[in-house]
C-alpha cells in the first residue's frame, strides 16, 4: 500500500483524489487546514491565503473555536472518502494539560482519528507541544506530527528531540525533512528511536537519499499537498531508492504501522 504521510484538505476533495490517483497513491494522511492555496486564481488571492498560513505558523491560530471550521472541512473529506484518507487532527497549543487531554480524547480518540497533527508551534515555542504529547501517551501510541520547516528553528528541533525522549512511547514525526535544518533534524531523529522524519517539500535530492540511508525504518514519503505534488514526491523517493523492502517502508509500510494499518 502506498500512503502519502502528509497532506491537507483540498477544495474540492475530488481534485486531491485526482492527484493521488495520478501518483498511484492508495491512501493519504489528511490534516485540517485554515489556508487553502489551491483556491487562489492569481497572485493577490494567493497572498491572502498565505497570510493565513503565516499567521498559523507564527502561533497565532487562535482559540479552539477558531479551529472548528477547519475540523468540519476535515470531517467532510473523511466522511466522503473514508477508504482514501487517514484523519489526523491538529489541536490548539498553549492550553492547559486538562483541556488538551479532553480535546484529544473527545475530538481525536472518540471520533476514530488516527493521530494528532500537523502541530504548528511558533518559532522558539516547540515546548508548547508537551501537553499534547502527554495526552497522546495517555491515550496509547497516538502518533504526533509537528511542522518541521520554516519558521521552525534549530532550537525547536532540539526541543522536540528532548520531548520525544521524555515521552518515548509516543511516535513523534518531524515533517518537511526539518526544512533548512535538515542535517540537524536527520541526526536528532536518527539518535531518538521514537522520532520519524517525513520527507515532503525537500529541495535537495541528496538530502532525501541520505535521510533514507541513515534511518530507513523511520523516513516517510509525503507530499504536503497542495503545497507539494504526490507525483513528484513519490518520484523523488523512487529516484533515490531501489525496489525492495526499504522503498516499500518509506512509501507506506512505516506509516501504516504507526496508524494501525500494518
Amino acid at each position: 500500500m502506498i500512503i502519502d504521510a502528509h497532506s491537507h484538505v483540498h477544495e474540492p476533495v475530488e481534485a486531491h483524489v485526482g492527484l493521488l490517483d495520478e501518483a498511484g497513491v492508495d491512501r493519504a494522511v489528511l490534516f485540517a487546514t485554515r489556508p487553502h492555496p489551491e483556491r487562489a486564481d492569481g497572485l493577490a488571492a494567493l497572498r491572502r491565503e498565505m497570510a493565513v498560513l503565516e499567521k498559523a505558523l507564527g502561533g497565532r491560530a487562535g482559540t479552539v473555536e477558531a479551529y472548528r471550521g477547519a475540523w468540519r472541512e476535515l470531517d467532510a473529506a473523511l466522511a466522503a472518502l473514508p477508504d482514501r484518507f487517514i484523519g489526523f487532527l491538529s489541536v490548539p497549543l498553549g492550553l492547559g494539560s486538562q483541556e488538551t487531554a479532553e480535546i484529544v480524547e473527545q475530538e481525536v480518540v472518540e471520533r476514530g482519528l488516527r493521530g494528532i497533527g500537523e502541530l504548528t508551534p511558533p518559532p522558539g515555542g516547540a515546548g508548547l507541544i508537551e501537553p499534547v504529547l502527554q495526552a497522546a501517551a495517555d491515550q496509547g501510541r497516538l502518533p504526533v506530527v509537528v511542522h518541521g520547516s520554516a519558521p521552525t528553528t534549530a532550537e525547536d528541533l532540539a526541543t522536540l528531540a528532548a520531548l520525544a525522549r521524555r515521552y518515548h512511547e509516543v511516535p513523534l514525526v518531524v515533517s518537511q525533512l526539518g526544512g533548512q535544518h535538515w542535517m540537524q533534524a536527520l541526526e536528532l531523529v536518527r539518535d531518538t528511536p521514537n522520532m520519524y522524519l517525513e520527507l515532503s517539500t525537500a529541495n535537495i535530492v541528496f538530502a532525501v537519499r541520505l535521510a533514507i540511508k541513515e534511518i530507513p525504518d523511520r523516513t516517510l514519503f509525503g507530499s504536503d499537498a497542495p503545497y507539494g505534488d504526490p507525483v513528484l514526491a513519490r518520484a523523488l523517493v523512487e529516484r533515490v531508492t531501489s525496489p525492495g523492502e526499504v522503498r516499500d517502508r518509506v512509501l507506506g509500510g512505516t506509516i501504516a504501522e504507526l496508524v494501525g494499518l500494518g
